[in-house]
Protein backbone atom coordinates (compact mmCIF):
# COMPACT_ATOMS: atom_id res chain seq x y z
CA UNK A 1 0.00 0.00 0.00
CA UNK A 2 2.79 2.46 0.90
CA UNK A 3 4.74 1.41 -2.18
CA UNK A 4 1.70 2.01 -4.40
CA UNK A 5 1.18 5.51 -2.99
CA UNK A 6 4.87 6.33 -3.44
CA UNK A 7 4.74 5.08 -7.03
CA UNK A 8 1.70 7.29 -7.69
CA UNK A 9 3.56 10.28 -6.22
CA UNK A 10 6.57 9.51 -8.38
CA UNK A 11 4.46 9.22 -11.53
CA UNK A 12 2.81 12.59 -10.82
CA UNK A 13 6.20 14.22 -10.18
CA UNK A 14 7.62 12.70 -13.37
CA UNK A 15 4.66 13.99 -15.40
CA UNK A 16 5.03 17.43 -13.82
CA UNK A 17 8.78 17.46 -14.52
CA UNK A 18 8.22 16.46 -18.14
CA UNK A 19 5.64 19.22 -18.65
CA UNK A 20 7.85 21.83 -16.98
CA UNK A 21 10.87 20.74 -19.04
CA UNK A 22 8.82 21.13 -22.23
CA UNK A 23 7.57 24.55 -21.12
CA UNK A 24 11.10 25.66 -20.28
CA UNK A 25 12.42 24.41 -23.61
CA UNK A 26 9.64 26.25 -25.44
CA UNK A 27 10.47 29.44 -23.52
CA UNK A 28 14.17 29.10 -24.38
CA UNK A 29 13.32 28.60 -28.05
CA UNK A 30 10.90 31.51 -28.12
CA UNK A 31 13.32 33.88 -26.40
CA UNK A 32 16.24 32.75 -28.54
CA UNK A 33 14.35 33.65 -31.70
CA UNK A 34 13.42 37.11 -30.44
CA UNK A 35 15.50 40.22 -29.94
CA UNK A 36 14.49 40.48 -26.29
CA UNK A 37 17.07 42.24 -24.19
CA UNK A 38 16.27 41.42 -20.56
CA UNK A 39 17.95 44.58 -19.36
CA UNK A 40 16.35 47.11 -21.72
CA UNK A 41 13.21 45.46 -23.08
CA UNK A 42 10.08 45.89 -20.96
CA UNK A 43 9.19 42.26 -21.71
CA UNK A 44 12.67 41.08 -20.76
CA UNK A 45 12.03 41.04 -17.03
CA UNK A 46 8.91 38.97 -17.61
CA UNK A 47 10.83 36.45 -19.71
CA UNK A 48 13.61 36.29 -17.12
CA UNK A 49 11.13 35.84 -14.29
CA UNK A 50 9.25 33.13 -16.15
CA UNK A 51 12.50 31.32 -16.93
CA UNK A 52 13.57 31.47 -13.27
CA UNK A 53 10.15 30.33 -12.08
CA UNK A 54 10.02 27.35 -14.46
CA UNK A 55 13.59 26.40 -13.56
CA UNK A 56 12.76 26.45 -9.84
CA UNK A 57 9.56 24.44 -10.34
CA UNK A 58 11.43 21.87 -12.44
CA UNK A 59 14.13 21.55 -9.78
CA UNK A 60 11.41 21.00 -7.17
CA UNK A 61 9.75 18.27 -9.21
CA UNK A 62 13.10 16.54 -9.73
CA UNK A 63 13.79 16.77 -5.99
CA UNK A 64 10.42 15.12 -5.26
CA UNK A 65 11.32 12.28 -7.63
CA UNK A 66 14.62 11.77 -5.79
CA UNK A 67 12.87 11.95 -2.40
CA UNK A 68 10.32 9.33 -3.48
CA UNK A 69 13.08 7.10 -4.86
CA UNK A 70 14.81 7.31 -1.47
CA UNK A 71 11.54 6.42 0.26
CA UNK A 72 11.08 3.42 -2.05
CA UNK A 73 14.58 2.22 -1.12
CA UNK A 74 13.61 2.53 2.56
CA UNK A 75 10.47 0.47 1.88
CA UNK A 76 12.64 -2.24 0.29
CA UNK A 77 15.06 -2.11 3.24
CA UNK A 78 12.16 -2.27 5.74
CA UNK A 79 13.27 1.04 7.27
CA UNK A 80 10.42 3.15 5.89
CA UNK A 81 8.65 5.11 8.62
CA UNK A 82 11.64 5.02 10.97
CA UNK A 83 13.42 8.29 11.78
CA UNK A 84 16.94 8.28 10.39
CA UNK A 85 18.19 10.38 13.31
CA UNK A 86 16.63 8.92 16.47
CA UNK A 87 15.35 5.54 15.21
CA UNK A 88 11.83 6.13 16.51
CA UNK A 89 8.74 5.67 14.34
CA UNK A 90 7.69 8.62 12.21
CA UNK A 91 4.10 9.58 13.05
CA UNK A 92 1.30 8.49 10.73
CA UNK A 93 0.15 12.09 10.33
CA UNK A 94 3.61 13.16 9.19
CA UNK A 95 3.86 10.29 6.73
CA UNK A 96 0.38 11.12 5.42
CA UNK A 97 1.48 14.70 4.78
CA UNK A 98 5.02 13.82 3.59
CA UNK A 99 5.15 10.17 2.52
CA UNK A 100 8.88 10.51 1.82
CA UNK A 101 9.73 11.98 5.27
CA UNK A 102 13.07 10.77 6.63
CA UNK A 103 12.78 12.25 10.12
CA UNK A 104 10.16 12.38 12.83
CA UNK A 105 8.74 15.78 13.69
CA UNK A 106 10.98 16.14 16.73
CA UNK A 107 14.16 15.49 14.71
CA UNK A 108 13.06 17.49 11.66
Amino acid sequence: MVRDELLRLRARAEAEAATLAQDLQALFLASRDSNADDEHDPEGATIGFERAQLTALLAGARKRIADVDDALRRVDAATYGVCERCGQPIGEERLAARPFARFCIKCA
